[in-house]
C-alpha cells in the first residue's frame, strides 16, 4: 500500500487512528445498543478477526471497554480491565461525548485511571457519539 492510501484509510477508518493493528486480539466490554457499530467493524477490519466478549478466558493485546456514567465504579471496570490485558496491552476507555447520556468528566476519567494504576497517554475523538482514552498499565 502507499503512503497516500494508508493515509487516506486513517481518515477513513477510525480504529486505524486509534493504532489497532492486524493480529491483535481485542476483549470487548460494556457492549450494548449504544455502541458505535462502523467503529467496531472497522476494528475488526484492522485486526482481521472478531471482536472477543466478556466471556473469553486468555488475555488480550487490547481491552474495549465501553463505559457510562449509570455502568458504576469507573475504577473497579478499569481494574478489572488490567486483569485481562497481555503485559504491555492496552485499554480504550470509550465513553460518551460532552452533552450525550452518560457522559463522564475527563476529571473523573483521569482519576479513576490513577486510582487503577493506570496512565492516560492521549485522548480522541473516537466516533460520532464517543470519546476515547487510551490507557496504558506501568509494566509489570
Amino acid at each position: 500500500m502507499s503512503a497516500t492510501a494508508d493515509h487516506a484509510e486513517e481518515r477513513t477508518n477510525p480504529a486505524t487512528r486509534l493504532g489497532f493493528e492486524p493480529g491483535q486480539v481485542v476483549q470487548e466490554i460494556g457492549y450494548d445498543e449504544d455502541v458505535d457499530q462502523d467503529l467496531r467493524d472497522g476494528i475488526e477490519s484492522v485486526i482481521g478477526q472478531d471482536l472477543v466478549d466478556e466471556e473469553y478466558d486468555d488475555v488480550a493485546d487490547v481491552v474495549l471497554l465501553w463505559f457510562r456514567d449509570e455502568d458504576g465504579d469507573l475504577t473497579d471496570a478499569l481494574v478489572d480491565a488490567i486483569g485481562l490485558l497481555e503485559d504491555g496491552g492496552t485499554i480504550w476507555l470509550l465513553t460518551p461525548k460532552t452533552g450525550r447520556d452518560g457522559y463522564i468528566e475527563p476529571s473523573d476519567i483521569n482519576d479513576a485511571a490513577q486510582t487503577a494504576g493506570l496512565s492516560q497517554t492521549r485522548s480522541i475523538s473516537a466516533a460520532k457519539d464517543w470519546s476515547g482514552s487510551r490507557l496504558v498499565a506501568p509494566k509489570r
